[in-house]
């Protein structure tokens, strides 16, 4: 059994993020999804959330569905780091219309949550708020999105409003997003939605974790019609 963060021990303006890049390419190989993920960072920045990437490539994470492989697994560490953190963004390339092989394998690694739960029976996702940062060469950005919000959801984490960002390029070219210039008014502009809805939403959480699961009712405050 882990322990969540309750209401009393975290300060709601102390928001953490992990950016987790699924690219294919070890350090220090360029990376368009890592990028876009950093560029995802610098807009939770301005909304005071402080956070690191991990390019998870450069680690010998094991495949799998528990919380430590063994032998040396690289998944434990960058496991700590997700637990301490209130936000976890997923950096991923499309290849052959879908997440990268590296993002499927974090996300059968997250399946173990499902095992995991704080003192009151709540999964220690609860309470943290997921979005997905994707990039590639061709179309299939949303279906990418889609399979990996889903994920997410499934093992505890939830998702803001218009928590997602991505760029594409055109079909069989080869122009990668970070040869392709800023896009403010694009994928500059859904980035800047996934960091403020998302950092809202993770204080919110934090000031009013989920209810244990066999809660009979939660407290709410009174309704506008009320009021």
């Amino acid at each position: 059994m882990g322990k969540q963060l309750g209401r009393k021990e975290l300060d709601v303006a102390t928001i953490r993020a992990l950016v987790l890049n699924c690219t294919l390419k070890p350090s220090p190989g360029p990376s368009s999804s890592e990028q876009l993920g950093r560029e995802v960072l610098d807009e939770l920045a301005t909304q005071g959330v402080e956070g690191e990437l991990v390019r998870v490539v450069d680690h010998d994470v094991r495949f799998g569905v528990s919380t430590d492989e063994g032998d040396g697994d690289g998944w434990p560490a960058i496991r700590a780091k997700l637990l301490a953190a209130q936000v976890l963004i997923i950096a991923t390339p499309i290849w052959l219309g879908q997440p990268s092989s590296v993002c499927k394998m974090v996300l059968e690694r997250l399946d173990a949550e499902l095992s995991e739960t704080d003192d009151e029976g709540r999964l220690l996702t609860y309470g943290k708020v997921a979005g997905v940062a994707v990039v590639g060469n061709e179309d299939g950005a949303h279906h990418t999105i889609g399979q990996v919000q889903q994920a997410l959801n499934e093992v505890g984490f939830t998702l803001a409003a218009a928590a997602a960002t991505y760029w594409v390029g055109e079909a069989l070219h080869k122009v990668d997003y970070r040869d392709a210039g800023p896009k403010p008014d694009t994928t500059g502009r859904t980035t800047k939605a996934l960091a403020l809805n998302t950092a809202h939403l993770a204080r919110l959480l934090a000031d009013r974790p989920y209810p244990p699961p066999d809660a009979k009712g939660a407290a709410v405050g009174p309704s506008r019609e009320s009021a």
